[in-house]
């Protein structure tokens, strides 16, 4: 079988394009697709969905391990190319928007699986439009921007903890499974990429409502540089000092950044400020 290199090259000789609009790159590494076909959960009787197949390189090398899948493309050319050089392979091909995709809608009631080399100008929206659908998917393994994985990945204290790493990990459990340099990628992109792994589950002790959690975490945050003290009390729109007297109530000290609050600590002080709306 032609290298991925040799497949993409074939492809673009005949007039397939990589469209900057929709944040196309083409992963032409062999190297790469296994690691990425290794780290994920293909079994047969586990659904599984690809996001973003492009020219179809990763696609048939997880066809190739399914006796189903389903490939999820919103580019009309791209179609095309699927539908003319995977007609062998086990693939359904859905023209969609992969923000408005519902999983149950090609798979029912059952747990399913997800892969994706994911556009990076719509990564965080992505990522959280699938951790929502945790009743029908068990987990995912995705190609991001690493500046991205590192912020998804990143421990409480860590300059690029924040929002996105704690809404990530509140869901899932975060493996890094490979860093991946541009020239894995036709046309290469500015930047490295990085493959992690996702796999959902509930947060072992989180036990309380996720918008008042999230709305001490987001004003926790609206103010990294600055205290706990400060930044809640602007981001709650509260008086510094009944913010700094609940926030001691706790056992926590108001002097404190939010970075350095793991996501018990954070839900501890969300439980504090829930009554006060």
């Amino acid at each position: 079988m032609e290298s991925a290199a040799e497949y993409t090259q074939r492809l673009v000789k005949y007039g397939a394009r990589a469209h900057k609009s929709l944040g196309q790159n083409f992963l032409i590494s062999d190297e790469v697709i296994e690691s990425i076909v290794l780290a994920s959960t293909l079994q047969q009787d586990v659904p599984l969905v690809e996001i973003g197949p492009g020219l179809g390189v990763l696609t048939r090398a997880l066809a190739k391990r399914v006796p189903k899948m389903w490939a999820v493309e919103l580019d009309n050319h791209k179609i095309g190319i699927l539908n003319k050089e995977l007609k062998e392979y086990p693939i359904e091909i859905v023209h969609q928007d992969a923000l408005k995709l519902d999983l149950k809608d090609l798979w029912g009631d059952k747990m399913g699986y997800l892969v994706g080399n994911l556009p990076y100008y719509i990564t965080s929206p992505l990522v959280m439009h699938f951790l929502e659908q945790e009743t029908h998917l068990s987990g995912m393994t995705i190609m991001v921007q690493k500046e991205v994985a590192d912020r998804i990945a990143a421990p409480p204290g860590s300059k690029t903890y924040g929002i996105l790493s704690i809404a990530v990990q509140i869901s899932a459990k975060v493996t890094k499974v490979m860093d991946v340099p541009p020239s894995a990628f036709w046309p290469a992109p500015k930047v490295t990429s990085a493959v992690i792994r996702l796999d959902l589950r509930p947060y072992q002790g989180f036990n309380m409502n996720r918008k008042d959690f999230f709305r001490v975490v987001k004003a926790a945050f609206s103010q990294r540089r600055k205290t706990l003290g400060n930044s809640l009390a602007g981001g709650l729109g509260l008086k510094k000092e009944d913010v700094v007297e609940r926030i001691q109530s706790v056992g926590i000290s108001d002097g404190r950044r939010a970075e350095s609050l793991s996501i018990e600590e954070f839900q501890v002080l969300a439980k504090a400020f829930s009554e006060l709306k």
